[in-house]
């Protein structure tokens, strides 16, 4: 198929599912190989579109400063029009994104059967709760899939300066024998208990592992107190580096623990093996990492579980059996048969 068209995609949810959108810019790049493809994003994930080598430009939508309001987020889809898109995907369901395809003037639109005002797409497609969200993701451009498109890993691109950081602080430390850790997550009730990780951590700095603990400015706290509780072999990285080199670093690692956050799909992008850790949330909503080696543990036979679709501050029941009952040595069993295979 080459068609030539002006191709705009809008995503601007949370990092992990602007991860979870590059295989389908990467197909539709396939698809259309003449076009140009350009995305809509938040601030904080426009760094991962910029890095795609299937995007040609990157548009930020400011929701919580320069497009807060419903007029500022007319006037930007109105803008749209200057640039004469023929076709329109979006994988973001929110009442905002459907503002902006409807005064975008864009004719062709493709989202989803549980999008916001689902009617102003002209194309709705259906999306299908049994699916990872890759493939949910393909089924928007209308690629057809089979099990094997989950091999479709999403591609980043590394500057100069980006990998001279990374092989300066890799350098700098000696580190190898990684095991990475990310106890992270915007959500309380999906990070497991920084107990759990402080005894996985002892287990594998006893065999030798240097463990490099990962995320954003947010678990600099959350971090630096898993840090203190070790004189050697444990660094953390937390607010220190990019999205992109954060995912190099990764790409050293011999394995990613991870919550059910972004990290899991950042270590998908490192194509190492990530064991995602499922408290609050299930395996079952199709966010588990999909590259080969990789795993996770959940524990499925709690009434409660899943409370909900992101998580909460709290548990709602007091419990937060769902983390607490997946023991550290049955994650420890996990990982040494995952580092084994």
């Amino acid at each position: 198929m080459i068609n030539k068209e002006k191709i705009l995609v809008i995503q601007t949810a949370f990092l992990g599912d602007a991860i979870l959108t590059l295989p389908m810019l990467q197909k539709l790049k396939e698809m259309y190989s003449e076009s140009e493809v350009d995305v809509i994003s938040n601030p904080e994930t426009s760094e991962i579109f910029s890095s795609s080598p299937a995007v040609n430009n990157v548009f930020i939508l400011d929701k919580k400063r320069e497009h807060k309001s419903i007029f500022s987020v007319i006037g930007f889809a109105k803008k749209l029009k200057e640039r004469n898109y023929t076709k329109l995907f979006s994988p973001h369901r929110s009442f905002r994104t459907a503002l902006i395809v409807f005064f975008s003037g864009i004719k062709e639109t493709y989202g989803f059967d549980n999008s916001s005002l689902k009617h102003v797409y002209k194309h709705i497609i259906k999306y299908n709760y049994k699916e990872h969200e890759v493939m949910r993701n393909l089924d928007l451009v209308g690629f057809n899939h089979n099990d094997d498109n989950l091999k479709i890993l999403p591609e980043l691109s590394v500057v100069s300066e980006q990998q001279k950081r990374v092989n300066d602080f890799l350098t700098q430390h000696d580190l190898n024998n990684i095991i990475a850790i990310a106890p992270g997550s915007v959500w309380n009730t999906k990070k497991y208990p920084v107990e759990y990780f402080e005894k996985i951590i002892d287990y594998f700095t006893s065999k030798f592992y240097k463990i490099v603990l990962i995320g954003s400015v947010k678990d600099e706290v959350l971090c630096n107190d898993l840090l203190s509780r070790f004189r050697q072999n444990v660094i953390s990285t937390a607010g220190r580096f990019s999205i992109i080199e954060t995912v190099q670093i990764l790409k050293k690692a011999k394995l990613l623990i991870s919550n059910d956050s972004a990290p899991t799909h950042m270590g998908v992008c490192a194509n190492i093996p990530v064991l995602t850790l499922f408290c609050s949330t299930s395996p079952a909503f199709g966010f588990y990492p999909y590259n080969e080696r990789s795993s996770y543990l959940s524990v499925d036979d709690l009434s409660c579980k899943p409370c909900g679709i992101h998580g909460y501050e709290e548990c709602p029941i007091g419990t937060f059996d769902c983390g607490k009952k997946l023991n550290p040595q049955i994650v420890i069993s996990k990982i040494e048969k995952m580092l084994n295979d």
